[in-house]
């Protein structure tokens, strides 16, 4: 039984707290659509994507007037391509890119993921053609996005995929001034049902199409914690449980009713705490409410294992289907407190490593200078990749190395990307180490069969 209480509340969490539906993402199988022959082969892509979404942004767009709840992006995930179009006797994947990106435009999505390869334990021929493809695909599309899965803790580090990623990260940047590497991340342990962009791929296990959906709100919860300011962190925690048990239900909410209205199954919640730019929806304005001087200061690795933790346990209580990455992100450019603490040199990359130990992901929208070799790259692209093969959990890389701009610079994405200080790279070089290839193998506690 929903109270009035209850009401007043969430409609004052939206109002004044920047509560809202982040995304509502349809995932949609490829895997019927491959061919031999190009043409006929995105052909199927494009129908497929254009008549299981025909109805996805409008769905959402009611179920925002009809519950006064905004849901800030619709999106839609796809099969990885390496997989779907393997079949397709081409060397060349960038149509596939343009395909999705013309599929995403006509169903008004903002983003497309599933531009993606699955390579931690080695490469087949579409996994190399896929990732060749990803610097000018994502030069010439707008909408599509793009993922590189490099390890798992079942399977290791596939190091030489590390280090071509390290080089396509580098092209990347190169032909594209930066704005493509921001659509472009690199996993380990990446999750099939992630409604978030720019890792959101549709995996071989999910069902034939799905709606996922991912709440938000940061401004929630530091609001709530301002109410037990100088209580104990024990007492911290259980505020931070209950109000993200009141943001889940919210999710779950419009997740059933959008797949009532579509048709489709449901399939999870994902209750990351995702920030944006805007002022009080800020994921380092939480942690600086617990106590701390400001994000990056000792004890900020902390403060964030708490907050996520107790993320998690409100959310499970919520709702039976929560799943994706579920915590809190700590994207630098999309963050305001982020950026203040990072442009103040209080917030750096050796600590934002530590602290992907215990948050969502991992170290995301992170600006490099742009003189950053393709090895350094690779060499934090494996750091990411040993933590969360070593500690069961996701993590993933996307940083930015910026033609032209060094330490002091500032960089403006635009939009729901923010703007982002350039971050000092420790110069010592890794590239011997990257050099020798081959794979890390999987740790003693994969085996657990």
């Amino acid at each position: 039984m929903i109270t009035t209480s209850e009401i007043l509340e969430t409609i004052e969490m939206i109002s004044q707290q920047h509560l809202d539906i982040r995304t509502v993402t349809m995932g949609i199988s490829l895997r019927d659509c491959g061919h031999p022959e190009l043409k006929t082969c995105c052909d199927r892509i494009y129908d497929k994507i254009t008549r299981r979404a025909e109805k996805l942004v409008k769905t959402g767009e009611d179920i925002e007037r009809e519950f006064g709840i905004p849901i800030v992006n619709k999106r839609v995930s796809v099969t990885p391509i390496a997989i779907a179009c393997e079949c397709c006797e081409t060397e060349d994947y960038v149509p596939f890119a343009q395909t999705l990106d013309r599929a995403a435009k006509t169903v008004g999505v903002n983003f497309i993921g599933g531009f993606s390869a699955l390579v931690q334990k080695g490469f087949t021929q579409g996994d190399r053609k896929l990732i060749r493809a990803i610097p000018e695909a994502l030069r010439v599309t707008e909408r599509v996005c793009s993922s590189v899965n490099v390890g798992s803790t079942r399977t290791g580090i596939n190091m030489d995929a590390v280090a071509l990623m390290g080089r396509i990260v580098k092209e990347t940047a190169d032909i594209s001034q930066g704005q493509g590497c921001a659509k472009l991340v690199v996993f380990c342990n990446a999750v099939e049902d992630n409604p978030f962009m720019a890792g959101a791929f549709h995996g071989v296990g999910e069902p034939e199409c799905v709606i996922n959906v991912g709440v938000s709100g940061p401004g929630v919860v530091h609001s709530a914690l301002k109410k037990c300011a100088g209580q104990p962190l024990n007492v911290a925690a259980e505020v931070i449980k209950k109000t993200a048990f009141r943001v889940t239900r919210m999710g779950e909410l419009v997740a059933q009713e959008a797949s009532r209205r579509l048709g489709v199954p449901f399939g999870i919640v994902d209750l990351s705490l995702a920030p944006t730019p805007a002022v009080g929806d800020s994921v380092a304005d939480i942690l600086e409410e617990l106590g701390l001087e400001s994000v990056g200061a000792p004890g900020t690795t902390a403060a964030l294992a708490m907050l996520n933790d107790a993320v998690k346990k409100g959310g499970v209580m919520a709702s039976s289907n929560v799943g994706g990455l579920s915590g809190a992100f700590i994207p630098v450019s999309e963050d305001a407190g982020m950026i203040r603490a990072a442009a103040a040199g209080k917030l750096t990359i050796e600590k934002l490593e530590a602290m992907t130990c215990v948050c969502s992901v991992g170290l995301d929208m992170i600006a490099l200078p742009g003189d950053t070799s393709a090895e350094t790259i690779a060499a934090i692209i494996a750091d990411e990749a040993a933590i969360g093969m070593i500690n069961q959990k996701t993590t993933a890389v996307r940083v930015i190395p910026v033609p032209g701009k060094t330490v002091g610079d500032f960089v403006d994405f635009g939009g729901l990307l923010g703007r982002a200080p350039i971050m000092r790279v420790n110069p010592a070089s890794p590239a011997v180490f990257i050099g020798r290839g081959g794979r890390i193998p999987a740790p003693v506690n994969s085996l657990k069969n």
